[in-house]
């Protein structure tokens, strides 16, 4: 079986777990005043885990090959890929999460989507700069005002 096989089967697996989580363990802690609403604090990982399942299901199978043949993952040739890169973005992750309380949601989200865009090797500078500020912004506003949901905009210091 091929490399994006076994990973596709790895993240089935995954999502069956989640999916699991979601549908049986997630619901069981709910107050009777909110087990009637319609929807419900598991409503969006139960759709994801079978979004999700389906996806990896489609690639397990072979069904998105179709007619042509995809050129295949060889792992005995992994080094010759973008490891560095892709190393890098996992990186970039591990500090956004560590940096988002102490600089705030825009600065680390804005400095994420600019150095994430700088890795896969964008160099209009300017489109980067506006693009992160328009996504940043757009979700906090949509996350703290629309949803209400609060998330510090700015850093610690910032904020008195």
């Amino acid at each position: 079986m091929a490399l994006d096989r076994w990973i596709a089967l790895v993240l089935l697996g995954i999502c069956g777990i989640y999916g699991y989580a979601a549908w049986f363990t997630m619901d069981a802690g709910l107050p009777p005043f909110m087990q009637r609403n319609p929807i419900w604090p598991s409503t969006f990982p139960k759709v994801l885990s079978i979004l999700a399942m389906g996806a990896a299901l489609v690639i397990v199978l072979g069904l998105e090959k179709g007619e042509e043949k995809i050129g295949e993952i060889d792992y005995r040739k992994i080094w010759e890929y973008n490891l560095g890169q892709a190393l890098l973005l996992l990186a970039l992750m591990v500090a956004y999460a560590l940096l988002l309380r102490p600089i705030g949601f825009i600065g680390a989200t804005a400095g994420f989507l600019i150095l994430g865009s700088v890795i896969l090797g964008e160099r209009r500078w300017l489109l980067m700069i506006v693009v992160a500020a328009i996504a940043t912004g757009g979700v906090w506003y949509l996350v703290s005002e629309v949803l209400g949901i609060f998330m510090a905009p700015l850093p610690a210091m910032m904020r008195g």
